[in-house]
């Protein structure tokens, strides 16, 4: 049977928002709210699967997942509403940390137990945060296109959002690891692409158009990195490209076993789940008061990328 990756599922349990598992609460179950980025970005949709998972450790805990659309008003709006709607707790994945600031200070001010995640909000007094350093993510790729990307190379670069600190960090760690290292290598083509694979997909038309010559994909997450990848793909004299992501999505580790990608770092979705419930539980219990966390950042090559394909295989998301 052909390997797909199982995207549709994800949607479709995000976009019911976890109602049924509202259902079964009962007595004193702490409700917690989670305001997803974007059901469409496969990061965003695998990590909302596994908050769902993680969910289920917990007899005393029950969770509704609401999708922001990629849109800041959007997600907003609904941080807004679960605050009315008077949830104990509200973890926020931002889709633009500074458009989201004054919504979660809010979540703050209204008594209710704040966690910002994938990515974090620095500096919000009362709220805590459950990520990974995007700054190493970027930085064991860089270190390793250091090593791969050949002399004098052309390269484009497919940015996050302007204004989220994983977007930010992550350039600045391949500009500090990576271009300040290799004077030589040449930009010749850099957009947002806002994680999203159709946006990446236009741009790396428009760059494919206009060079002859494109050695490697530097992008911030997979789901561009693979948008980027679909144009190329076929074409002869891009049957070398490089190309380097960001979060191990079930879609890279494939393209990665099957020689198309280069490399990524993973964001295990599974880990910031457990360490997301884990977190929000021990501060609706009291147990701590405030948690600042991090999830490791694990470099996937061809040399590993089966294990992880495996890995999706067992957790129902490849077949």
């Amino acid at each position: 049977m052909k390997k797909r990756v199982l995207c549709g599922l994800l949607g479709t349990v995000m976009a019911a928002s976890l109602l049924s598992m509202s259902a079964f609460a009962e007595g004193d179950s702490y409700r917690v709210a989670y305001i997803a980025r974007a059901q469409s970005d496969s990061f965003a949709a695998w990590l909302a699967n596994e908050m769902m998972t993680a969910t289920e450790a917990y007899d005393d805990m029950t969770l509704d997942v609401f999708d922001g659309q990629a849109d800041d008003e959007k997600e907003n709006a609904a941080i807004e509403n679960a605050i009315t709607n008077q949830y104990d707790a509200i973890i926020v994945q931002p889709n633009n940390g500074e458009a989201q600031r004054p919504y979660v200070e809010n979540i703050v001010s209204a008594g209710i137990i704040a966690i910002t995640t994938n990515a974090r909000i620095d500096g919000i007094e009362g709220a805590s945060s459950v990520d990974a350093d995007p700054y190493a993510q970027a930085a064991v790729n860089a270190q390793l296109a250091l090593e791969q990307v050949p002399e004098n190379a052309k390269v484009v670069v497919l940015n996050g959002p302007s204004g989220n600190f994983h977007a930010d960090k992550r350039r600045e760690a391949w500009q500090a690891e990576f271009f300040d290292k290799r004077p030589d290598v040449e930009i010749v083509g850099e957009q947002i692409a806002n994680w999203n694979k159709d946006e990446a997909v236009q741009y790396m038309e428009d760059w494919v158009t206009s060079n002859d010559t494109i050695d490697a994909i530097i992008s911030m997450n997979d789901n561009m990195a693979a948008g980027a990848l679909e144009v190329v793909s076929g074409k002869e004299e891009f049957a070398d490209i490089l190309s380097y992501g960001v979060d191990g999505t079930a879609e890279a580790c494939l393209l990665i076993e099957e020689g198309k990608m280069t490399a990524t770092c993973l964001q295990s979705a599974i880990d910031l789940a457990e360490l997301n419930m884990e977190s929000v539980h021990k501060l609706l219990t009291g147990e701590e008061t405030q948690i600042d966390t991090d999830i490791d950042a694990v470099l996937i090559t061809k040399d590993n990328a089966s294990e992880y394909v495996e890995m999706y295989k067992e957790r129902g998301l490849l077949d």
